[in-house]
């Protein structure tokens, strides 16, 4: 399947998805003023080690994969909407109790919850968008805007940080607390219209039905309750014109057992190999967010924060400018080999900040440019894979599934840590390419795994 950017295609966009795209950005923009500074303030508050502070970031990373896995799972089950209040009331009570914790002890716990909200949302967004987006190639840019709109706030927030004096401050997670509150308040006033649009429509296709039964004097198989059928979250797939087994799915969404869950997940392969894969990837990427951060700042580099800042708002920069342009060029290929051909860039990256002076500031931020374009391909790019393995009425179970993902972001710290104090930095990118490599391999053999026949799977 292909890609297609549009102006129509953006027309479709209904307007709870124009609320994750503002909710998104402010709430970015906001978190990206200080969370990528938080080992500079664990180093210099405490004086940790590059291990220690390794250890910080990824206890706290490493709780809040299994719960992302058990809430998404759960969202399936119980809706999305709960949830998602759920987590947003997390992120506006952890991220104030951030700006004011001042022992190691307490950042280790505030930091979990906060990281524990963070891999809630995400997952929980991209199942959200596949409710109310029917259209595949409609749901694709949506999860592409969603990308993007992330990365307008993360190229915004560290500069308005610089330029208001806030970057690194830890006051500054007030900011975020806000900005959530806002988000909550703008979903609220979304879940409502959207359920109120479902409903009306529902009820004027029923209306349809029921008088062209009454002229027929027949009834179509199945056709009776059909539209009627939502999802928990009050989403009418009926309407949005989603094929009979899709709704029939959807409508097993909520019986089918968590014992279930697990049996599908342990037999598909493929879904096994590529969360490994993307483990591997997302622990050579969170470098940047991490280890490299700390390479820069007890090696004494020139000018850190300003280099810090600049290289996050290059990231962020690069991929705003060059998401849409890419996803149009490579529009033709399959979806591995546009990831495929990403990870060959990261090789590139990973290389050149392995050998890169200490001293040469544009070298640092022109490996993170080709670190960002091999990003803007593959990033989006893995939320659309899984989006297009998950079948219909296990699409929190398989977004929860890869939010494994963050096992490689939540190990990362750490291993990147014990690398810095045994082998040096350039050890550590040197590792990166390699792991890249194996990356590459494990995307080659994807099409050769078994996957369950989902037939076998039925609702209880």
């Amino acid at each position: 399947m292909h890609s297609d950017v549009s102006w129509q295609r953006f027309k479709q966009f209904p307007r709870l998805m124009w609320i994750f795209l503002f909710g998104s950005f402010i709430t970015r923009g906001s978190y990206y003023m200080v969370w990528p500074f938080l080992a500079v303030i664990l180093y210099e508050k405490f004086a940790l080690s590059a291990t220690e502070v390794g250890m910080v970031l990824s206890c706290a990373a490493i709780i809040s994969v299994f719960t992302s896995f058990v809430g998404s799972s759960l969202s399936d089950r119980i809706g999305r909407h709960k949830l998602m209040y759920l987590t947003g009331i997390l992120y506006i009570i952890s991220f104030s109790l951030l700006a004011e914790a001042n022992s190691v002890e307490g950042y280790v716990v505030v930091m979990t919850l906060c990281s524990m909200a963070t891999s809630l949302w995400r997952p929980l967004t991209s199942a959200a968008i596949g409710d109310i987006i029917a259209d595949p190639k409609t749901r694709e840019l949506a999860m592409q805007s969603l990308y993007f709109i992330v990365n307008v706030g993360c190229a915004v927030g560290p500069m308005l940080g610089v330029w208001l004096g806030l970057t690194g401050k830890q006051s500054s997670f007030y900011l975020t607390a806000v900005a959530f509150a806002v988000l909550l308040a703008l979903l609220y006033w979304g879940f409502n219209h959207q359920t109120r649009q479902d409903v009306a429509l529902a009820a004027g296709a029923s209306s349809n039905d029921n008088l062209s039964d009454a002229t027929s004097g027949t009834e179509s198989d199945g056709a009776s309750g059909s539209v009627n059928d939502m999802t928990s979250d009050g989403v009418n797939r009926g309407v949005n014109g989603l094929s009979s087994d899709t709704e029939a799915s959807t409508k097993k969404a909520a019986v089918v057992s968590r014992k279930q869950i697990v049996a599908i997940l342990l037999q598909d392969k493929l879904l096994q190999c590529l969360i490994f894969a993307n483990i591997l990837c997302m622990f050579i990427y969170a470098q940047m967010d991490s280890s490299l951060i700390q390479y820069l700042t007890r090696a004494g580099a020139p000018d850190l924060l300003t280099l810090i800042s600049g290289m996050i708002f290059t990231n962020a920069m690069v991929i705003i400018s060059t998401q849409f342009l890419l996803l149009k060029l490579m529009a033709r290929f399959p979806l591995v080999k546009r990831i495929q051909i990403g990870l060959l860039l990261l090789i590139c990256s990973q290389i050149w900040l392995a050998f890169n002076p200490l001293d040469l500031f544009w070298g640092w931020i022109g490996a993170i440019v080709v670190m960002s374009v091999a990003e803007t391909i593959l990033f989006p790019t893995m939320n659309v894979h899984i989006d297009r393995l998950a079948p219909d009425h296990l699409r929190g179970a398989y977004f929860g599934a890869a939010s494994f993902y963050d096992l490689g972001f939540a190990l990362a710290p750490l291993g990147g840590g014990i690398i810095l104090d045994h082998f040096g930095g350039q050890w550590l990118f040197l590792t990166g390419a390699a792991l890249s490599v194996l990356v590459i391999y494990l995307y080659s053999i994807l099409d050769r795994l078994p996957r369950p026949d989902f037939s076998m799977f039925k609702a209880d």
